[in-house]
């Protein structure tokens, strides 16, 4: 079974990923770094060569993807956003929202220039969208867990999750 980890920039899906992975004893993959890989070029120039729906376009073929992947997957910030996303997600596994609080991601995101959202826009901005993301993360997601706490024990809280759900 695949478990797609979801939620806004800097939640911690890719740190948590790979310490659910290893508690697990499965891969554990990256969204966004799939798609880096195959289209040869980083997330900014995508957005600035192909625009944001091309991207979103590969986020959706990355998913179909991994219909048959048997691992974690970090999926990007807006992936499950998607409704058609989050359906081929569920269909092949589940997926977590990993609920964490706006200043925390702020604080991980600020000033990071391969994400192309947070650098084009002021912290109001993205606590808008975050406010924006945050219903839509809850209804394309399983479950949601609350992530303070260290990555292991969230992969701990994860891994009881999923088995009693």
């Amino acid at each position: 079974m695949a478990v797609f980890l979801c939620g806004f920039m800097g939640c911690g899906k890719t740190t948590i990923a790979a310490e659910l992975s290893k508690a697990m004893g499965t891969s554990c993959c990256d969204t966004d770094t799939l798609i880096v890989e195959k289209e040869g070029m980083s997330i900014p120039e995508i957005f600035e060569k192909k625009g944001e729906k091309y991207f979103r376009d590969a986020e959706t073929e990355t998913v179909k993807e991994l219909g048959k992947y048997k691992g974690v997957a970090a999926c990007g910030g807006g992936l499950m956003l998607s409704d058609v996303n989050s359906e081929i997600a569920r269909k092949n596994g589940v997926v977590v929202f990993l609920d964490t609080p706006f200043q925390t991601c702020y604080d991980r995101i600020s000033g990071d220039k391969n994400r192309p959202l947070a650098v084009s826009k002021t912290y109001d901005e993205l606590k808008a969208l975050y406010d924006e993301r945050y219903e839509k993360y809850l209804k394309n997601s399983d479950f949601a867990i609350n992530c303070d706490g260290s990555p292991m024990e969230i992969a701990r809280m994860i891994i009881k999750t999923i088995s009693l759900g």
